[in-house]
C-alpha cells in the first residue's frame, strides 16, 4: 500500500496539484514543466517512466503496461507542440490515467489509498 500511495502523491503533483480559482480546471508539475521547450516535456515523461517501471514491479501485465507506455507517449509528442501542447496537458493527465490502470488492476478506488 505504501508504493501506491507514494505513486498517487507523484500522479497528483504532476498532474492536479494546483486549482486554478473560480473553476475545475487543475494542473501540476508536468504542465509547469511543459513550459520549457522539449526538456520540459522529457521531464514528465521520464516521470512517466518511473510510475511505469513501479507498475512493472507491481506485477502488472503487460497489455496493461503498454497502455500506459501509450499515455506517456502521447503526453509527450502532443504535449511537445507549442502552445497547443500547453493547452493539451491541461486536459490529458497521463499520471492519473496511469495511476488509474495500476488501482483498476488491484480492484482500488483513489480513495481506498491511504495519503501516508
Amino acid at each position: 500500500m505504501r508504493r501506491l500511495a507514494r505513486l498517487a502523491r507523484v500522479a497528483r503533483l504532476m498532474d492536479t496539484a494546483v486549482r486554478i480559482p473560480g473553476t475545475n480546471i487543475r494542473f501540476g508539475a508536468d504542465f509547469v514543466l511543459g513550459l520549457v521547450p522539449v526538456v520540459g516535456d522529457a521531464g514528465g515523461a521520464l516521470v512517466g517512466l518511473v510510475i511505469l517501471n513501479e507498475a512493472r514491479r507491481l506485477g502488472l501485465p503487460a497489455r496493461k503496461q503498454m497502455e500506459m507506455l501509450a499515455n506517456i507517449g502521447t503526453d509527450a509528442v502532443f504535449g511537445s507542440v507549442p502552445l497547443a501542447g500547453d493547452l493539451f496537458d491541461l486536459y490529458f493527465k497521463s499520471h492519473r490515467r496511469n495511476l488509474q490502470i495500476i488501482l483498476d488492476h488491484f480492484d482500488l478506488t483513489a480513495e481506498g489509498v491511504p495519503r501516508r
